[in-house]
C-alpha cells in the first residue's frame, strides 16, 4: 500500500509502499477513506515531540472495515469507523473509572517479537499514535475505532477522530462548561473552532473568539463566537478583560501550544476560573504563573483528546452534525491527494487554513 512516511525530522514526508500484516486476535484492518493533517503531525515532523523514525504519520481518520480478528466483537466488515489515537484496554484503573483517554496499556499495540502491523524490506515501520492514517489502509486494535451510521459523510467524519474529538470534549468534559457562562479559545485552528462550537453547544453565554488571522476570526463567528479578539490589536488579556467589564472569563482554552498564549489563558480567568491547555506545548518549554493568582481559586490544567469516552462520543458527534449542530463543512479548507501531505504541511506552518483532508478515493 502507497503510505506517507517520515524519515527524518525536519525533512518533508515520502510517499513509498509499506506492506501491512494481518489482522491479529483483538485487530482490525481498515481501508482508509479520508484523512485530516493535524497540526499534532506537524510538531512531530519539526522534532517539538520525539517518536521513533521511520513512520507512517498520520492520525485524524475514518474509512470502512475490511477484515477483523477472531475476537473483534464491536466493529465488522463492511462497517463505517472512525479511528482514535486514545486506543484503550477497557480494564486498567484509568478505563474502569472514565478516564479511557488516559488509558497507556501496552495491550493495544503489538508486543515484543511479534511481527509489526507495517514493515518494509529494510526494516521495521513505526505506527503512530497506534493508527498511522496517512495510508491506504491501517491495522489497529479494535478499541481504537467505532462504528458510525453510514449516511454520515467520511471527509467530515475524519475531523470527528481528532480535532473535534479534542476541542468539544475539552469544553463538554475537561472544564465542563455549563450553560451562561463564559469561554474564551486562544487559536481558531481545527481544535480552537471545534471548542468554540462545543462551547456554542453546551450553551456558553459568550464565546470570545482569539486569533491573529482576520480570516479565521471569521470564521469563528460561523462555529458560534459572539466576540473576536485580534492580538494584533494589543494584549489579548487586556481586550478580554475590557469585554468583560473586568471580571474574565470562566473558562479558557488555549488551543496553539505556545508558552506565551497558555500563560495569557490563565491571567484572562474570573475568580474561580479554568484554564484548559489543549495546545501540544513543545517538550523542555515552561510556563510562568504568579503565586498570588491562586488566591482567586484559579485553575490550570491539561486535556487529553478532550477526556474523550470516544465510543460513546463520537456516534453523537454523527448525529450532531446530522442534525445541523456540529459545524464540519466550513472546518474543510481543502481535499487533497496524499502526495500533496506535504503541501498541507507547509499552510498549516503559515497559519492560512482550518484543515486539509487528504480522500484516499481522489
Amino acid at each position: 500500500m502507497k503510505a506517507a512516511v517520515l524519515r527524518e525530522v525536519g525533512k518533508p514526508l515520502a510517499i513509498e509502499d509499506v506492506r501491512i500484516n494481518k489482522p491479529g486476535p483483538h485487530e482490525v484492518l481498515i481501508r482508509t477513506v479520508a484523512a485530516g493533517v493535524c497540526h499534532s503531525d506537524l510538531h512531530f515532523v519539526e522534532g517539538s515531540y520525539p517518536y521513533p523514525l521511520p513512520a507512517v504519520l498520520g492520525h485524524e481518520s475514518a474509512g470502512v472495515v475490511e477484515q477483523v480478528g477472531s475476537e473483534v466483537r464491536t466493529v465488522k466488515p463492511g462497517d463505517h469507523v472512525i479511528t482514535c489515537l486514545s486506543a484503550f484496554c477497557g480494564h486498567c484503573e484509568h478505563c474502569l473509572t472514565g478516564h479511557m483517554s488516559r488509558c497507556v496499556s501496552p495491550e493495544t499495540k503489538r508486543q515484543q517479537g511479534d511481527e509489526p502491523r507495517l514493515a518494509k524490506d529494510d526494516g521495521s515501520m513505526n505506527q503512530f499514535l497506534n493508527l498511522s492514517s496517512f495510508a491506504e489502509q491501517m491495522l489497529i486494535h479494535e478499541h481504537a475505532c467505532v462504528a458510525i451510521r453510514k449516511d454520515m459523510p467520511l471527509d467530515r467524519a475524519a475531523l470527528i477522530g481528532c480535532s473535534v474529538t479534542t476541542g468539544v470534549g475539552a469544553v463538554i468534559h475537561t472544564s465542563n462548561v455549563r450553560p451562561g457562562e463564559t469561554v474564551a479559545v486562544i487559536g481558531c485552528g481545527g481544535v480552537g473552532l471545534a471548542a468554540i462550537n462545543g462551547a456554542a453547544i453546551a450553551g456558553a453565554g459568550r464565546i470570545i473568539a482569539i486569533d491573529m488571522q482576520g480570516s479565521k476570526l471569521n470564521l469563528a463567528k460561523q462555529f458560534g463566537a459572539t466576540d473576536v479578539v485580534n492580538a494584533k490589536d494589543g494584549d489579548p488579556v487586556k481586550q478580554v478583560m475590557e469585554l468583560t467589564n473586568g471580571a474574565g472569563v470562566h473558562h479558557s482554552f488555549e488551543a496553539i501550544g505556545l508558552k506565551a498564549t497558555a500563560e495569557q489563558s490563565f491571567k484572562m480567568l474570573a475568580r474561580g476560573g479554568t484554564a484548559n491547555i489543549i495546545g501540544m506545548i513543545p517538550v523542555g518549554v515552561n510556563i510562568e504563573l504568579h503565586g498570588a493568582d491562586f488566591l482567586g481559586e484559579k485553575r490550570i490544567q491539561g486535556s487529553i483528546m478532550g477526556s474523550n469516552r470516544f465510543p460513546v462520543d463520537m456516534p453523537r458527534f454523527v448525529d450532531f452534525y446530522m442534525s445541523g449542530k456540529l459545524k464540519l463543512d466550513e472546518m474543510i479548507s481543502r481535499r487533497i491527494k496524499l502526495d500533496q501531505v506535504n503541501e498541507a504541511f507547509d499552510e498549516l506552518k503559515r497559519g492560512e487554513l482550518a484543515r486539509s483532508v487528504i480522500m484516499f478515493d481522489a
